[in-house]
């Protein structure tokens, strides 16, 4: 008897669990369906990347001394830079320069440590190609500046959909001069210095 009941009550328990958990799930699916949709129809229209995104990396070839700082402080040892000691002159003089971005991890010591600023992050990302050995970029792919998004005539460039106003659903019928939700990083500085 007292079997049974025991049997009985761990089933209502185990009942009111699942309810429980089931509830909880619901309560996502609710909360998902209530927020504003953030789809952006990729090749059409594109988000501005941040003013501090590491995109692919530029190389101004005018600019390197071969002094090879940016292989020593790569994780990797990624750049090849190939020069000559002219002794003419007394100097390197730099023959070929790669980066291969099939391996490169995108950390950003290569342009934070070079000293003559010959290195720079671009806001590319599109670098998928269908054979490996493409991704290796030798200095002239790296000297060429990729469009910007808000530059390219084909794209239309949208800003953040988190820094939409309150009640704005579409990027798109943002009227001119609208003020976003939130303030800007430099609006949040300027207020922190008062303060």
């Amino acid at each position: 008897m007292f079997n049974i009941l025991k049997q009985v009550g761990d089933y209502a328990k185990e009942s009111l669990q699942a309810a429980k958990y089931i509830g909880q799930g619901l309560a996502v699916t609710f909360d998902h369906m209530s927020r504003r949709p953030i789809t952006v129809q990729y090749p059409y229209e594109k988000l501005i990347p941040s003013e501090r995104f590491r995109g692919r990396i530029h190389f101004e070839f005018d600019k390197c001394i071969a002094c090879e700082v940016c292989v020593r402080v790569c994780p990797i040892n990624l750049p090849v830079v190939d020069w000559e000691f002219n002794k003419a002159i007394k100097k390197k003089e730099l023959k070929h320069y790669s980066i291969d971005f099939g391996v490169c991890i995108f950390c950003g010591n290569c342009v934070e440590y070079c000293p003559t600023n010959c290195l720079s992050m671009t806001e590319e990302y599109e670098l998928a190609t269908y054979d490996r050995h493409e991704l290796n970029y030798d200095n002239v792919a790296l000297g060429r500046l990729p469009y910007k998004v808000t530059q390219d005539p084909m794209v239309t460039p949208l800003r953040e959909l988190g820094y939409l106003p309150k009640g704005v659903l579409e990027p798109h019928d943002l009227p001119k001069g609208s003020q976003r939700a939130g303030q800007h990083p430099e609006d949040l500085v300027k207020s922190s210095e008062k303060a």
